[in-house]
């Protein structure tokens, strides 16, 4: 388990038997306070596998930084360096760029009942943090609180001192400006209700949308009710109302209570330290789905029983992948990789398979899972074809919930989060990940359909949510500067990826005519390359440059005409389906490996950001030039990636940063997505061992051995099944039937 702040770190192994084979605990090498610092957002709470349900503690609306979540654009429920709790949020995502949901919340406190936030927060002291389990102890209360929570259920245990003592649950606190809740008392120790969500980067509002919950509490107390705190009012009417914008108490209030800043409490007057747990379950449906997810998945278990149950599932997960050798430190950041891979796509489909419809939020039926939460422009790169590496069946199911979406909406995903669309980002990143899993031999969904989602998104000239701008593009090659389309060059470029991942697909299919006209849309960037300045540049609709042009501009989220979150220097490779064609573009392999060098010897490689995570890749097609990717890889881990909370470079964006460091540390990384392929680099373990889904693969385990020495870059070669392999790529088919790789 991983001790943080006054407390020590504690690593231990487990030996057991899992999966037919002696094990050790996984769970031990993970620390889920990394990416808690460095705008990483994630959060170090009790979350299961995809967990619909997640309980983080919350710490962004404190004293001390009451503001920050606004003036900072805070994403998540905590921040590391903050020291202020205001209580324990039961909806949350992980790894976002952008503020949503961070609700319902529970929290502990002793004395007299408060309900302002800002008056019963607290410092606090002693996190603990692992897969599945956090606790924490509150300083004003004396309060131990632990959390641990089950797919669609958090389970919280309070660990109070004699005394007088209070159970809160605030339906007012979140991380965006959204309002509007619904609580009612079924029983003096259960609370059902729902609040409003759905205002994602602080925008379309109007598609806001109910979570549902049922709170069950173990300890029947002395006292219970409702607050609330209705707008504040002035004058004559203020006096007829009776109040003026003051908190009112409800003691036993038995009715629905509705409102913005409202929620429920529970009173107790313990003669001893007493434990009480609060079990609160999760819908998107409905509250009766919430109570039957309560009571299918937890029940009457205790927190111990529901803790063990989830630990196990971790380390289901975790096991896919063993390594050997390296440093403590070495795994942990690994298998914390590896851990955040598994948060996000998140379940939406309740324990009895019903989830809301896209748009009309009407009940729908799966007999599978529903994922949702698809931050699609991060993951089409190289987090879905980890998925279709490791977790097949996840892939799978996410595959078939994008066509689900496609039959709902009509249009396919771009970001999709709880069943509505949030338009987040450029370009067509659904059509990647469809075509790249069904080259990657994941095939048992419905093509047809997808093909023909992909060709609708690709090839309508109007109207066109996913692409706009596409006549322009389909005519010219390029969007331009003015079109009013953001960041014409990256859409370009990201239209260019999607036509080249459809091209792939349909000459799988046998569509020939199609594979060969999107081959050639694929490769219009070239048209936005400017020999002179050696970069892509934005251009006018008549054919000129925009002018002027600094290919410094729009980093670090700077303004830039041309650009979507990065510049021109971070754009400038980002044709991975036309390597070669980039390296004759740039007047061949000297001149692209030195504009190559110079991009990290100038500053201008960005980790934190997804357009320019691959180039360190690049090298490998250099001839005689892979230890550079061989060294810069290895440089860029020691550099980005620590043990510790600001181990992260920057936001996960649903676990696209950690798919990059679990691929990197295996040694081999999907360059061009789309394409089933692999480069490779070098291990960061003496051995890597992967068990292959038997359901989806003939071979059982992919071993991997580094029999190099590290630093020895310029002297590695490849050995697979005992064949020297004449190049660092690879196909995906020859890699999981290699049964063993040597890197020597």
């Amino acid at each position: 388990m991983i001790l943080h702040k006054k407390a020590t770190l504690f690593i231990g192994l487990l030996i057991g038997f899992f999966a037919k084979a002696q094990t050790q605990d996984f769970t031990h090498y993970v620390n889920p306070f990394i990416g808690t610092s460095n705008f990483g957002a994630t959060n170090p709470g009790a979350i299961a596998p995809r967990g619909m349900a997640s309980v983080s503690p919350f710490n962004v609306a404190g004293r001390e930084n009451v503001l920050e979540k606004d003036s900072r654009w805070l994403s998540n429920p905590y921040v590391n360096e903050n020291t202020f709790l205001t209580g324990f949020s039961h909806v949350n995502m992980s790894g976002v760029g952008c503020p949503d949901l961070g609700v319902i919340l529970s929290m502990p406190t002793t004395g007299e009942l408060q309900t302002d936030h800002l008056v019963y927060g607290t410092t606090y002291t002693n996190e603990v943090a692992k897969p599945g389990y956090y606790s924490v102890e509150l300083d004003k209360y004396n309060v131990k609180t632990e959390l641990t929570a089950s797919t669609r259920v958090g389970v919280s245990r309070y660990s109070f001192p004699a005394g007088k003592a209070n159970v809160l649950l605030n339906l007012g606190l979140g991380l965006t400006n959204e309002q509007g809740a619904v609580l009612k008392f079924n029983s003096p120790t259960e609370v059902e209700g729902y609040r409003m969500v759905g205002s994602f980067c602080y925008n379309n509002a109007e598609s806001a949308y109910p979570i549902y919950f049922v709170a069950r509490i173990s300890e029947t107390p002395s006292n219970y009710g409702v607050w609330d705190k209705p707008a504040k009012y002035g004058g004559l009417e203020a006096q007829w109302m009776g109040y003026n914008g003051k908190t009112r108490l409800k003691e036993q209030f038995m009715r629905e209570v509705v409102g913005d800043s409202i929620g429920a409490y529970f009173k107790y007057d313990f003669d001893k330290p007493t434990q009480v747990d609060m079990k609160i379950g999760i819908s998107y449906v409905s509250v009766s789905n919430a109570r039957e997810n309560l009571n299918e998945e937890v029940g009457d278990a205790s927190f111990d029983a529901v803790y063990k149950q989830t630990k196990q599932a971790w380390n289901d997960k975790l096991s896919v992948v063993e390594v050997e050798g390296g440093s403590v430190d070495d795994k942990t950041i690994f298998y914390t990789g590896l851990y955040h891979t598994q948060i996000a796509p998140n379940i939406l489909n309740d324990s009895n398979g019903e989830y809301p419809a896209m748009k009309t939020r009407a009940v729908k039926h799966t007999e599978g899972t529903r994922y949702t939460v698809f931050s699609l422009w991060d993951t089409y790169r190289n987090y879905h074809q980890l998925m279709s590496l490791l977790y097949p069946q996840e892939q799978l199911d996410m595959v078939n919930s994008m066509l689900d979406i496609y039959d709902q909406n009509a249009w396919l995903p771009k970001w999709e989060l709880n069943a509505t669309e949030t338009f987040t980002m450029v370009g067509d990143p659904a059509a990647v990940v469809l075509a790249d899993t069904y080259a990657r031999g994941i095939t048992d969904f419905d093509v047809d359909k997808a093909y023909k989602a992909m060709l609708k998104s690709a090839d309508t000239r109007e109207g066109n949510p996913l692409r706009p701008g596409l006549a322009e593009y389909i005519d010219n090659g390029y969007v331009s500067v003015d079109s009013d389309v953001a960041g014409p060059v990256s859409t370009t470029q990201e239209y260019n990826i999607a036509d080249y991942a459809i091209a792939q697909l349909a000459e799988i299919l046998g569509k020939k005519q199609d594979a060969k006209r999107f081959t050639k849309r694929a490769l219009s960037y070239r048209k936005m390359y400017n020999k002179d300045s050696g970069f892509l540049q934005p251009k006018m609709s008549d054919g000129s440059w925009y002018e002027p042009f600094d290919p410094l501009a729009g980093a670090n989220f700077t303004e830039n005409p041309g650009f979507i979150e990065g510049n021109a220097w971070q754009y400038l490779f980002m044709q991975p389906h036309d390597i070669k064609g980039m390296i004759k573009l740039m007047n061949g392999n000297k001149k692209f490996e030195e504009k190559l060098d110079a991009l990290f010897a100038e500053d201008q490689f960005d980790m934190a950001n997804e357009p320019d995570i691959s180039y360190p890749f690049l090298y490998n097609y250099l001839p005689g030039k892979s230890y550079k990717t061989h060294e810069k890889v290895a440089e860029l881990i020691d550099t980005y990636f620590t043990n510790k909370p600001a181990g992260l470079p920057g936001n996960d964006d649903t676990g696209t940063m950690s798919a990059w460091l679990v691929y990197a540390m295996m040694g081999f990384y999907p360059m061009t997505p789309g394409e089933a392929t692999y480069t490779l680099s070098e291990p960061q373990f003496d051995t890597v061992r992967i068990h292959l889904n038997p359901d989806f693969y003939s071979n059982k385990t992919l071993t991997i051995k580094n029999q190099s020495t590290r630093g020895n870059y310029k002297t590695t070669a490849f050995k697979v099944n005992g064949k020297t392999l004449s190049t660092s790529q690879v196909m995906h088919k020859n890699w999981v039937e290699a049964g063993e790789v040597i890197f020597e």
